[in-house]
């Protein structure tokens, strides 16, 4: 819970009594505005600081408080605590965003929707840091600032353009399962309470007799699947930007407090090697007649945060925040978000974001030697600063967190290894065919309406192809869609 300002006298930030608020100080009535007006001073110095710079990605978000509790025994594959046993609790922090909006952008857009939960556990905070799909766009770190920058807006115009987004799209194949994804009918999730979360990336697990296992997250809303059309979400949008915000907070007021059934899918660490594809490829699912889903958990959001800012805009969220049994994998993605994340917040916030009552762990005790900087707060006292020591400062376990994974090969700029499956349009094929001639419709007409859009013909006819390539009947009727908006 966040510190309550109690009733009694205003004060100044030191703590003075105020004698006026209504009036600043001036050289006689009518006259010029003194200096020596602290109050005045103040309040101006700090409203025109009051803002901190918005996320990049996510900027746009709401969050609540909840508990995740464990339903299904799982120390055969893993030993982390917090999983440790039926019917054990953790109190969480969940953060819903859109991805391309800035801080004012309206909720009903079509976009993926960022799905971050921070687990308040025992060994630590945990972060797990995903989306509202299963899949992404890209499948190395590397080209995350340039698909970033096609999102936002261009440097010349001010606006986001479809040149861009589908110069860059037809550019980089590998986007078109996500991109079937976005356009289709989950798109547009009608609230943040009806839409599934996933980790997305592939993590590892690890028990107590060492042995690895390499899992897949999957949150499925007890509230069921509803999403919006684009004429629905357009008109939402105009009429009440706030709509997924407002929606989420009033729910948790009235009581009807949103759940998710948390399911894995778990491999073997032997079989990744000699899977179909490759299964860290961010592009791709694991498909559960491989890998079923096993149900490990409920998690439920139960409580709103009383200060948005403090609670949901100065919250933090880091891949690399991961607790004893648990950890990362060779998912070129991943690996890039391990640092991009950290250093996100540290520039944001500052290098003591982790010292905020929303960030810092709650069932345990941060206990390093990191000192000073911005905003700290002197926890440490006067103790030492350095480890080892002598003069009993927290030291290492000597037991690592995660099993190193083995690797070979001298360094270079490598493509990830290549499966017998590993195509980049295989998955999205599959995802068209399972749609009903309705959802391919939606899909078509969704897809057609934006590309339509594009000025140049090569540029709109090189994304096309990509969905030819992925089914010749998605492609066929998607070229014919946008020639027939084109004119």
């Amino acid at each position: 819970m966040t510190e309550q300002i109690t009733a009694g006298p205003l004060t100044t930030e030191a703590g003075a009594p105020v004698a006026d608020n209504q009036n600043s100080e001036t050289a006689g009535v009518g006259g010029p505005v003194l200096i020596q007006d602290q109050l005045l001073i103040e309040k101006l110095a700090h409203f025109n600081r009051e803002r901190i710079p918005e996320r990049v990605v996510h900027a746009r978000g709401a969050g609540a408080y909840g508990t995740f509790t464990v339903t299904a025994d799982v120390t055969p594959w893993t030993r982390a605590k917090f999983l440790s046993g039926i019917g054990k609790q953790t109190e969480v922090f969940l953060r819903f965003s859109t991805v391309a909006g800035n801080l004012g952008a309206a909720d009903a857009v079509r976009d993926p929707r960022g799905f971050a939960v921070k687990f308040y556990t025992e060994e630590g905070n945990y972060d797990l840091v995903g989306n509202n799909t299963p899949v992404f766009f890209i499948k190395d770190a590397i080209k995350f600032p340039d698909f970033i920058h096609t999102q936002k807006r261009d440097p010349y115009t001010g606006s986001q353009e479809a040149d861009n987004v589908w110069d860059f799209w037809g550019l980089s194949p590998e986007s078109t399962h996500q991109v079937t994804w976005l356009f289709g009918d989950r798109g547009i999730p009608a609230s943040y309470r009806h839409m599934d979360g996933f980790g997305s990336h592939t993590f590892q697990w690890t028990n107590e007799a060492g042995e690895v296992f390499w899992v897949k997250y999957h949150f499925k809303t007890d509230q069921g699947i509803k999403n919006l059309t684009q004429a629905e979400a357009n008109k939402l949008a105009g009429e009440d930007p706030d709509s997924h915000q407002r929606d989420l907070r009033e729910a948790i007021e009235r009581g009807e407090y949103p759940s998710w059934t948390v399911q894995v899918q778990i491999m073997p660490a032997e079989e990744a090697a000699t899977y179909r594809f490759n299964p860290f490829d961010l592009t791709k699912v694991w498909p559960h007649a491989d890998y079923p889903p096993i149900e490990i958990g409920k998690l439920e959001l139960n409580r709103n945060p009383e200060n948005i800012f403090a609670e949901v805009e100065q919250s933090i969220f880091s891949p690399h925040h991961f607790v004893p049994g648990i950890g990362p994998s060779p998912d070129k993605m991943l690996q890039g978000r391990l640092f991009a994340y950290g250093d996100a917040h540290r520039y944001r916030v500052g290098i003591n974001a982790d010292h905020l009552p929303v960030n810092r762990p709650r069932a345990t005790e941060a206990r390093s030697h990191g000192r000073d900087g911005f905003m700290y707060d002197g926890r440490h006292g006067g103790a030492k600063n350095y480890e080892p020591n002598s003069f009993g400062g927290p030291a290492q376990t000597d037991r690592a967190m995660w099993q190193s994974t083995s690797v070979s090969g001298v360094t270079g700029n490598h493509p990830a290894p290549v499966h017998a499956e590993d195509d980049d349009f295989v998955q999205a094929g599959n995802l068209y065919r399972l749609m009903s001639e309705e959802e391919k419709e939606r899909l078509i007409e969704n897809l057609a309406g934006f590309i339509a859009k594009v000025s140049r013909e090569e540029i709109a006819q090189r994304a096309i192809e990509n969905f030819r390539r992925a089914d010749e009947d998605y492609g066929k009727r998607l070229d014919a869609a946008v020639q027939a908006l084109r004119g």
